[in-house]
């Protein structure tokens, strides 16, 4: 099964990583850029434990194998 994502509410939107790495559980999207066809080019998210931003595939979110929507 996958999460459901409207690209256009991905801004701000929180995330919970199933494998914790570094203490980095829980992020936010932080940054996105979507062209004129409304199409997203780039997605940072950041981790709230460190702050430490990560640009990933906005993709890769809809895998609930990896990714929780919300703060678990």
């Amino acid at each position: 099964m996958k999460n459901q994502i409207n690209p256009k509410r991905l801004l701000n939107s929180k995330w919970t990583k199933q494998a914790v790495v570094n203490k980095q559980k829980h992020f936010i999207v932080t940054e996105l850029e979507i062209d004129d066809l409304q199409a997203v080019q780039r997605c940072v998210i950041q981790a709230v434990y460190n702050q430490q931003d990560f640009e990933i595939d906005w993709r890769e979110l809809k895998d609930r194998s990896h990714w929780q929507q919300g703060w678990k």
